[in-house]
């Protein structure tokens, strides 16, 4: 048996194929030249190819297409877009004011009473939970009722609402829902007055509903059922019969008969439609409804009727939004009356106060959005004067804010100087001033004239320095950061920063202000670049030191991921600062759960970091840096491997730079030996003893090459190998693969015929006279030098590899698997081949393997077919 033999060199020059220096990379961006191809489409525009189209024809404006979207989703969200509004916000409403869990009865609630469960408590005896006010209990003999079945009673009545109108019972139905409204006069317990508002107006949408549909059907229908006429959509009373105009106005004498006068306005804002069977101009109707909203004594009660009259009104075909404006500003008397009264008796904002404020908003909020809404298109501007912007008198605080949330950003933006003095001039204490003008600048950031940017930041500046707090503080300052950066404000980036500064010093910096302070420093970390500008900012890093807890976490990560976007970080003092950084992060990695995105995230940052620090030619300061990362970050399985292989490019860079560093890569070695084993891969581990092997190997450490091999054989296999004998031959490491692949179960046949067709591939290089490639180091000589002309070497390699010929034939015959086993013959004779010269001792192997081929493959596969055409060579030199 003798190795065939190869000249490397010759071989690659031969199979190579023949290349040519490129001007451009294949993948760049081409430029125009006589090489490109101009392809022609035949005039077809249906298709548009963007690897294809120019930047000057066919392409398609992202622009455009958001635009194509928005106002798509605008014409959908148009149809049917006040009751589904409505429906949404009674939904909110009922999140927002879950109510106390007993209800007191008045005595205007007696159709509660009816079938629910009343009980009796006194003030003593009643939990604290559900006492809203403890002076409304100030007298025994209260009686009360779950919400629950307060709730349900409603339900009832609904339901008993209905019942008779299906009876053709119209008087019980109309009795029914007067009860109904009647209910909406106790405000007793105010947090349950949204939820019995809701519950009300369902009631009275329902009977609006029917009686429309009802009066709609005499017009249109005879009591014969012939047909009169059919309704257009934008319909007027010239069309209605003189009976569907009787019943009609029959329902609003009776409903005009009614007593009480918020039931009254309630059922005729509930029947409101109906008036275009009456009017031509049915609109008008609204002034009177108004009007009579003022008379209402109870603020909280006119302030839900308001509510539920812009809410019918928009049912109206042509609605005038002046009666809206006229609501707002009725509103803005009662609250400013409200709010002087308490500051007058030195209550100011107390805690029924805050509930009276908190339960009128959802109101105003909606009244304001139906007014902006109708009016955008054509009068806003009037609208603005009319609800008050540009007078001088001072606005309610709660209703400006949510004028200014509804606003257009065009409005918001001509108008912000006039909107900051009045934000300056409104000081009551319905919202809190700051929301305002944080939402101003909120605002304007959406779109605004550079010249009226810096008078209102201007501005903002000298009323927050007034500022003591620092919750109010950071709450203006973050609406206003992404301004002053985009417009390069530099010298009011510092004052902010050190206001900020100064604060946090005095006050330190509560959970409440973190939110805030996390917000402007990711605005900050966004706009800059790099970090060193970042670290260059005034007081930045002070700041940030006093940050704690999750926010500072998520301005870490942001931190750490800018400081990995370049290729390398060479700066000492940002490698510190980053260091730093980093533990912090790893402090807070919940290694219970490692599958959480954030902790992946965390560790991969922290991983990456390490890998990109280079302290270029200081290798000793990168190996201890190295060293101290292994200690800090030592529960973070990723970058163990990483450390591994940071040390031995290290190793290899001081390699370089000649032989005095060779203490150094023993050092470097010894970290990545040390290193490995804390890996908790085994597959892992191999690899990385593997790459460490033959780093030293390149720098003519045999023994630790050695050593490094062991352990990478020790993790195939469970049982130690070694004795530690330093005697054991150039074909130890194969035999001992040899060992490991007939004592593991786990292993295939598959498996076992690869590893060994390899280890017959590498004793067939090993015995050639010049190895296809070298140590780059002096001292490190290669096997072809070593043993050149050494029987014993020789003879070594072919012993081994005519037991790995047995063994390779036996676990072919093994396969289950035909087609398999067919498979891993041919590759079998194509390493023989390539490896031995024909022989008496090698030919046998060989043709039981062809054979087993032969009989398990397919005559006409390809692989057989190729196989037996390569191999003819090698068996016409035998013959």
């Amino acid at each position: 048996m003798e190795f065939r033999p190869r000249n490397y060199t010759a071989e690659e020059a031969t199979y190579s194929l023949p290349r040519s220096h490129a001007d451009t990379h294949p993948l760049s961006t081409p430029s125009p030249s006589h090489h490109q191809v101009d392809v022609v489409d035949h005039k077809k525009d249906d298709f548009y190819d963007p690897l294809r189209g120019s930047d000057a024809n066919g392409k398609v404006s992202i622009d455009n297409l958001q635009d194509e979207e928005n106002s798509s989703a605008v014409s959908k969200a148009d149809v049917g877009l006040p009751e589904k509004e409505w429906t949404s916000f009674k939904k909110l409403l009922m999140q927002r004011f879950s109510g106390p869990k007993m209800v007191s009865i008045s005595k205007m609630s007696d159709v509660i009473v009816k079938s629910g469960k009343v009980h009796e408590k006194t003030s003593t005896t009643m939990p604290l939970e559900e006492l809203d006010d403890p002076q409304k209990f100030a007298e025994d003999g209260i009686k009360v009722i779950s919400q629950q079945e307060y709730v349900s009673r409603l339900h009832e009545l609904k339901d008993e609402v209905a019942r008779a109108w299906r009876a053709d019972d119209r008087v019980t139905s109309l009795k029914v829902s007067i009860k109904v409204a009647r209910l909406l006069t106790d405000t007793s317990v105010l947090q349950f007055y949204p939820t019995l508002f809701v519950l009300a107006t369902d009631v009275m949408d329902m009977l609006g509903n029917m009686v429309w549909q009802r009066i709609k059907q005499k017009a249109e229908f005879a009591e014969d059922g012939n047909v009169i006429c059919s309704l257009p959509e934008n319909f007027d009373e010239k069309y209605i019969c003189l009976d569907a105009k009787e019943t009609c106005s029959n329902w609003f004498f009776k409903i005009g008969s009614i007593r009480e006068l918020l039931p009254r306005i309630y059922l005729e804002l509930a029947i409101l439609p109906c008036w275009r069977f009456l009017l031509n101009r049915p609109m008008d109707v609204l002034e009177r409804l108004v009007m009579m909203t003022r008379g209402i004594a109870d603020p909280l009660a006119s302030a839900y009727c308001r509510l539920y009259l812009a809410h019918c009104a928009q049912k109206l075909p042509q609605h005038n939004t002046r009666y809206l404006i006229i609501c707002i500003n009725d509103m803005e008397i009662l609250l400013t009356r409200f709010l002087s009264e308490k500051e007058a008796t030195h209550e100011k904002f107390s805690e029924n106060c805050g509930s009276f404020v908190s339960l009128t908003e959802p109101a105003i909020e909606y009244i304001i959005k139906c007014i902006i809404k109708e009016s955008y298109q054509t009068r806003a501007g009037e609208v603005l004067m009319d609800l008050g912007l540009g007078r001088k008198q001072p606005c309610v605080s709660i209703i400006l804010h949510h004028l200014l949330k509804e606003l257009s950003s065009e409005l918001v933006g001509s108008n912000a100087l006039e909107i900051l003095q009045l934000i300056e001039c409104s000081k009551d204490y319905s919202f809190d001033q700051c929301l305002n003008y944080r939402l101003l600048g909120f605002r304007l950031s959406e779109r605004s004239q550079l010249d009226i940017i810096n008078a209102v930041v201007d501005k903002i500046i000298q009323v927050v320095s007034a500022y003591n707090n620092l919750d109010e503080y950071l709450k203006v300052i973050d609406a206003y950061v992404d301004i002053i950066l985009q417009n390069q404000m530099d010298n009011h980036l510092h004052v902010i920063l050190d206001g900020i500064a100064k604060r946090a010093c005095n006050e330190g910096i509560a959970e409440i202000e973190l939110t805030s302070l996390q917000s402007i420093f990711l605005k900050l970390l966004a706009h800059f670049n790099n970090l060193e500008d970042i670290f260059s900012l005034t007081h930045f890093i002070e700041i940030l030191d006093m940050m704690h807890g999750s926010s500072r976490s998520m301005v870490n990560m942001h931190i750490l991921n800018i400081a990995t976007r370049n290729r390398c970080i060479g700066d000492p003092t940002i490698i510190q600062f980053i260091f730093e950084v980093s533990q912090s992060l790893h402090d807070g990695i919940d290694y219970s759960n490692m599958r959480d995105d954030d902790n992946q995230q965390r560790a991969r940052l922290i991983s990456r970091f390490v890998n990109m620090v280079d302290y270029g030619t200081e290798v000793e300061r990168q190996l201890a840096f190295l060293v101290e990362c292994r200690g800090a970050f030592r529960s973070i399985n990723e970058l163990k491997e990483t450390l591994v292989r940071s040390s031995n490019c290290l190793a290899v860079k001081a390699m370089k730079d000649g032989k005095k560093h060779l203490s150094f890569v023993k050092s470097c070695i010894a970290y990545s030996e040390v290193t490995i084993p804390s890996v908790p891969s085994r597959v892992r581990q191999f690899i990385l003893y593997l790459e460490t092997a033959e780093i030293a190997l390149l720098g003519g450490l045999v023994s630790h090459s050695d050593g490094l091999l062991d352990s990478a054989i020790i993790c195939l296999q469970t049982l130690d190998l070694m004795d530690g004998n330093a005697e054991r031959g150039v074909t130890y490491i194969p035999r001992c693969m040899l060992t490991l692949i007939n004592s593991q179960s786990w292993m295939t046949s598959r498996m076992r015929t690869m590893v060994l067709c390899a280890i017959v591939s590498l004793a067939a290089t090993l015995s050639q006279f010049k190895l296809p490639y070298h140590a780059n180091h002096e001292e490190m000589l290669g096997n072809d030098h070593l043993f050149f002309g050494d029987p014993t070497y020789l003879q070594e390699l072919l012993s081994l590899s005519a037991l790995i010929l047995q063994n390779l034939v036996d676990f072919i015959m093994q396969e289950p698997s035909r087609v398999a086993r067919g498979s891993m013959a041919l590759e079998a004779c194509n390493c023989i081949a390539s490896s031995f010269n024909p022989s008496h001792e090698v030919l046998p192997f060989f043709s039981k393997l062809m054979e087993t081929a032969k009989s398990c493959l397919s005559s006409n596969d390809k692989y057989l077919h190729s196989t037996i055409k390569c191999t003819a060579k090698f068996l016409q030199t035998n013959t």
